[in-house]
């Protein structure tokens, strides 16, 4: 798909600026144009200049994903393929932008599996609460043959799976009170994600789920209009949201990976070649993002404790009582694919 001028300034801009020593810390800064035009060899006239949309800061381990997956592609095509990322979810909420990538209004995106389960029900199984025992059981399961397996459900969805990238574990945190046990969660007004299985989870709880877009929750917290979210570690930290929800309680109920996602239409315009390009790159991109993602959790959960919220961790007892309350979930979401739960509970042990 084809872009102005000023688009194709924008995808040099962000080819250049990554030349390979970008961190977690770093971001791409547009005023960067005119002292970077030139000193770095591209076409002169890009075959392609695409859009990936990233609703995360600049800083945050996905969105420097995105930035490498940029610019690998840009090495790997000596410029004639440019990546041109929009973050801060300037571009829309995930839900409205993969609906855009499904007719080729954007071409590449970062999505979580919740709203992406809209989408693709199977991924549903992928997000069942208290699904793995922890991270190294999750990317048994991913990187093998069920991941793969996942990759190869997007059929009819007019939306191509490129490489999975890590989020973490989502944990509940609220302004009202800690949560020591599951009767802590009743009355609670707690944020989600527009997803279905998000809010039935919520609810077997014992918990009042609210769904609402991700940029709206701070303000929501602050008036009142909810009590808590869940969400991991850098996001607490990154959104601010400690600040105005001090009560975070380590559960892990979900660790839902995410997915770096093309869109069919701009797919189908590359040539073979190509498309082996920009799938290498994902991969390698997806290498990097954990790599960032597990630095950056550290720094968040430090950052976190100095500021001095409160961080509970379930004893074992009462974490077997918030497994044991959404168990029915099960089969009522994922009674299709029990098969395959019970091989990813069966994985690694």
């Amino acid at each position: 798909m084809r872009r102005g001028l000023p688009g194709v300034l924008m995808g040099v801009v962000m080819a250049v600026a990554l030349s390979g020593c970008i961190g977690p810390e770093q971001t791409v800064a547009k005023g960067d144009l005119d002292k970077n035009q030139g000193t770095t060899a591209v076409a002169a006239h890009p075959e392609y200049v695409f859009t990936y949309a990233e609703n995360q800061a600049e800083d945050y381990p996905t969105t420097q994903g995105a930035y490498k997956f940029a610019e690998l592609i840009s090495q790997k095509t000596n410029g004639r393929i440019l990546i041109n990322v929009q973050a801060g979810g300037v571009l829309g909420d995930e839900k409205s932008v993969c609906e855009q990538l499904q007719f080729g209004g954007i071409d590449f995106m970062r999505m979580s599996l919740s709203p992406l389960a809209e989408f693709v029900p199977k991924l549903n199984v992928l997000q069942l609460p208290y699904l793995y025992r922890d991270a190294d059981h999750m990317w048994q399961v991913l990187d093998g043959a069920i991941g793969k397996d996942f990759m190869n459900s997007f059929e009819g969805s007019n939306l191509v799976p490129l490489s999975w990238y890590d989020a973490g574990a989502r944990n509940f945190y609220n302004s009202v009170r800690p949560i020591r046990k599951l009767e802590d969660m009743k009355g609670l007004k707690i944020r989600v994600q527009e997803s279905e299985m998000m809010i039935g989870m919520v609810e077997a709880l014992g918990a009042s789920p609210s769904p609402m877009s991700y940029a709206e929750v701070y303000s929501a917290l602050q008036t009142g209009a909810i009590n808590g979210a869940e969400n991991n570690w850098p996001s607490y930290e990154s959104t601010s949201h400690y600040e105005v929800a001090k009560y975070y309680t380590i559960d892990e109920h979900n660790r839902v990976p995410e997915l770096q996602l093309c869109s069919q239409p701009t797919w189908d315009k590359l040539s073979m070649a190509d498309q082996e390009i920009i799938k290498e790159c994902a991969l390698e991109s997806a290498e990097y993002e954990r790599r960032l993602w597990s630095e950056r959790e550290k720094e968040s959960e430090e950052k976190v404790r100095q500021a001095g919220c409160q961080i509970i961790e379930l004893p074992p007892g009462e974490k077997q009582k918030f497994q044991d309350a959404v168990k029915p979930m099960y089969e009522k979401y994922c009674s299709d694919y029990m098969d395959i739960v019970d091989a990813i509970i069966d994985t690694g042990k």
